[in-house]
């Protein structure tokens, strides 16, 4: 049994998914194997996996824009999290959501990295260096994350084409950044 202290403490279990559910953004309740919840855990994964490959990262121009796609997909989660039905809702809260001017940052740091004539023939074979290798492992779940998102229409959740375009191009600068790393 806790002690009285800790039981007067906020805490994380709250006991609320002990059913099997998890909660939507504005409270709607629905299974933990929801196809939204799947595609939010997807890109959560995908968060955690850039925060690896960020903290094995020396180069202070890709480190930065890790973190910046990390914030970025914090944003892309909030909006998936909401139901189809409070899609409207969301899109006039205040809640920071992806732009046009974050896609085309992420076009901008492709175009960095391709100026820089990184080589690349073919498919990858991870593993060069651990940077490299995290990475690799942070674009393979992107397009893990990219997959649950496009499914996401024919369960009923309409999804804007900006975060279809962000994801995609995420994983295109994650690629580049892996074998920019190889050969560094």
């Amino acid at each position: 049994m806790p002690c009285p202290e800790y039981r007067r403490m906020s805490s994380i279990a709250t006991r609320t998914g002990d059913d099997g559910t998890t909660g939507l953004l504005y409270g709607q309740r629905v299974p933990k194997d929801h196809p939204q919840i799947e595609a939010v855990g997807a890109f959560d994964e995908l968060n955690a996996a850039i925060g690896f490959a960020k903290a094995t990262c020396a180069n202070i121009d890709h480190r930065s824009e890790l973190e910046r796609i990390q914030k970025d997909l914090i944003n892309l989660m909030g909006e998936l999290a909401c139901a189809e039905t409070d899609a409207g809702r969301y899109a006039e809260s205040k809640f920071q959501k992806l732009t046009d001017a974050d896609l085309a940052r992420l076009d901008a740091a492709v175009a960095a990295i391709e100026e820089k004539n990184v080589k690349f023939d073919g498919w990858a074979t991870p593993g060069a260096n651990l940077h490299a290798a995290s990475v690799d492992l942070a674009r393979s779940t992107a397009r893990r994350a990219e997959r649950r998102l496009i499914g996401l229409p024919a369960q009923g959740r309409n999804v804007r084409p900006l975060l279809r375009h962000y994801i995609n191009r995420v994983s295109d600068l994650l690629w580049l950044i892996a074998r920019y790393a190889e050969q560094a």
